[in-house]
């Protein structure tokens, strides 16, 4: 068995489309030392590739990271087969909250340095000195007073859609630049309880660890985070504190939480929570769009990219030869495209996690 995809996407794209049977989407992680990832990765593609499971899946030393998404009548298999390894063992599994089982297109395991990109010296503080873990109801309850600082540790596109009322949501384009702006912001602030939440928990993890490091004395986090939240607030028969969408980082980009649309249209303004990554592939920045929008620009952030996707492939190779002296790569000319534009779109490459 190949231990990588060799299909065109478009074909895979079409085969998910046209699959008979319901798919089911799930995530999961765990901080857990593995000896030889690389290893690892190949014995789990071999495994969930038999189970006919897609998804996004990070390994690394530090432990495992994956969003995927797992045939219906393969699920109580897949479970089953989680138990011959040991970093698996009595692991939370969460369950996407809006589910057409469309959210991945194939399997993609890919060891790592780290399961999230966040650019710390993790030898400089302990990783595992972690904040309190709160269920849903506990964490619901605390954010209900107004009384604490409650903070979202996921990127600003991420927090643009949806979020926590009364939340800090900085503006940061990766995980990184997140906790240093936090430690900045809320450097006053030490003894206040401090409220994290991201999608599943696993940023969290670390940022608790690192903001008690820096000194902050009552650091607590959204257990299986804003996942989690979401259906134990549910089935509590609860008002949700989080409005709008959670982002997901698989094909549907998103999961509505409370029905609320709080985001705009980048181009117009109009109400829409609809990311989508630009049509011109040498941008591919990601931003909201609504549908009117989507249809003057042809799926692209503005007249220039609109005009670069129609042009030939030869004009197209012409931009390209412009942008490598003076960008290096194509994440640094999308940065600096959406900077010249001044335009607050993000770059899908900078993070993912949960």
């Amino acid at each position: 068995m190949p231990l990588y995809n060799s299909i065109d996407r478009k074909v895979l794209k079409e085969n998910l489309m046209a699959e008979p049977f319901i798919r089911k989407t799930i995530s999961l992680y765990r901080y857990f030392i593995l000896e030889n990832p690389p290893e690892f990765r190949d014995q789990l593609y071999r495994e969930w590739a038999e189970l006919n499971c897609f998804g996004r899946i990070y390994i690394a030393r530090e432990g495992i990271n994956a969003q995927m998404s797992v045939p219906e009548e393969n699920l109580d298999g897949f479970i089953l087969a989680l138990q011959n390894h040991p970093i698996f063992e009595n692991i939370p599994i969460k369950y996407a909250i809006e589910d057409n089982g469309k959210s991945f297109y194939k399997l993609s395991i890919k060891v790592k340095e780290k399961l999230v990109a966040d650019g710390l010296d993790d030898d400089a503080f302990d990783v595992t000195n972690v904040g309190v873990h709160l269920n849903a109801k506990e964490f619901h309850e605390l954010v209900g007073t107004g009384e604490h600082i409650v903070v979202d540790v996921r990127n600003h596109y991420e927090s643009e859609i949806g979020h926590f009322k009364g939340a800090i949501c900085p503006e940061a384009d990766t995980f990184r630049e997140e906790l240093c702006m936090i430690t900045e912001l809320l450097k006053d602030k030490k003894d206040s309880k401090l409220l994290l939440y991201c999608t599943g928990g696993i940023r969290c993890e670390k940022a608790s660890a690192y903001l008690k490091h820096h000194g902050f004395k009552d650091v607590n986090q959204l257990h299986g985070g804003i996942i989690d939240y979401a259906r134990n607030i549910k089935q509590l028969n609860l008002e949700s504190n989080f409005i709008g969408k959670n982002f997901v980082f698989d094909e549907r980009m998103g999961e509505t939480i409370n029905g609320q649309v709080i985001s705009h249209c980048h181009q117009c303004g109009a109400s829409c929570d609809v990311h989508l990554n630009c049509a011109n592939e040498l941008c591919h920045l990601l931003f909201i769009q609504c549908d009117a929008c989507a249809a003057q620009f042809e799926h692209c952030c503005s007249v220039e990219c609109r005009t670069i996707k129609n042009s030939s492939e030869s004009e197209k190779q012409q931009h390209r030869n412009a942008m490598t002296p003076k960008f290096g790569n194509r994440s640094v000319y999308r940065k600096s495209f959406r900077l010249a534009k001044n335009i607050n779109f993000a770059d899908s490459s900078s993070d993912s996690g949960q």
